[in-house]
């Protein structure tokens, strides 16, 4: 008899009365809305945990990504401010003459009182050393040279250092590339940014190289005579295409800089070709 009764409880709708007593009498769940119920509450920090752990990272890496904008605009704070006087229209052509100054001006001492027997002067003449001029981007600069001993004996780090120590005195001549009086490629490098507590003066001489254009004319002082070239092509490369260094080819003038300014990820560089005057 008793296992009758068990088989008929088993059999009937079970279910959990859970509540208080009030006028409407006890508040009866089923059981299967219980398991619901419970699984979503014990569910519930677990997911709050979540989200909270979620929007917490990305608040750090919002943070991490405005501070390192921040600290990257205001180490590249020359070659930006260059950029953005340039857009506004701040900066004028850079002219490719040098001029001795003419008589009677406060730049020239004025050696007899007789003006008979002083020339007039105002007459074209050539810097001493070797210089590179490209009206474009404002830009008159001396070209170092270096030596090639380091790029002979395949001293990577030395030759790089030796770059280094010279692009604070302008640009640099890569070794063993040719110069404007010989057959060949004439490669020059220069820093389109780079670290504000340098002490060089040209860290970013190179800053507006983005902005020449093909047709532009670049003029080259070696040896006190003037040589031209135009631009014929611009590209942009990874810095394992060293290719551009080659000697091969036509006589041209190669430029080369890092890109974007305040990177080196990629090379800029701008290819020009003789012009005869």
């Amino acid at each position: 008899m008793p296992k009758k009764k068990e088989n008929k409880i088993k059999e009937k709708h079970f279910t959990l009365h859970i509540g208080h007593e009030n006028d409407q009498g006890r508040k009866v769940i089923p059981v299967q809305k219980f398991h619901k119920t419970l699984k979503e509450d014990l569910a519930k920090p677990i997911v709050e945990t979540f989200s909270d752990k979620l929007w917490g990272t990305l608040r750090f890496l919002s943070s991490a990504a405005i501070i390192f904008i921040v600290l990257f605009f205001m180490m590249n704070w020359n070659a930006y401010s260059t950029l953005i006087f340039n857009k506004l229209g701040l900066f004028q052509p850079e002219t490719i003459e040098y001029k001795l100054p003419v008589r009677g001006s406060d730049d020239l001492m004025d050696l007899s009182e007789d003006p008979n027997e002083l020339p007039e002067f105002g007459l074209n003449v050539s810097p001493p050393d070797t210089r590179i001029i490209i009206p474009r981007i404002n830009k008159n600069v001396p070209v170092v040279t270096i030596s090639s001993e380091a790029l002979v004996n395949r001293d990577w780090g030395k030759l790089e250092q030796q770059i280094q120590e010279a692009l604070r005195d302008g640009v640099v001549h890569y070794p063993s590339t040719a110069f404007p009086d010989e057959d060949g490629n004439m490669v020059i490098t220069g820093h389109s940014s780079y670290f504000a507590w340098d002490p060089g003066r040209f860290k970013d001489v190179f800053a507006l190289l983005h902005d020449v254009q093909i047709g532009d004319k670049l003029y080259v002082y070696h040896d006190q005579d003037r040589f031209d070239y135009e631009v014929y092509e611009t590209r942009i490369v990874l810095p394992t295409q060293v290719d551009v260094l080659t000697q091969s080819g036509e006589d041209r003038l190669t430029l080369i800089t890092c890109t974007p300014v305040g990177t080196n990820l990629k090379r800029l560089i701008v290819f020009a070709r003789p012009v005869k005057i």
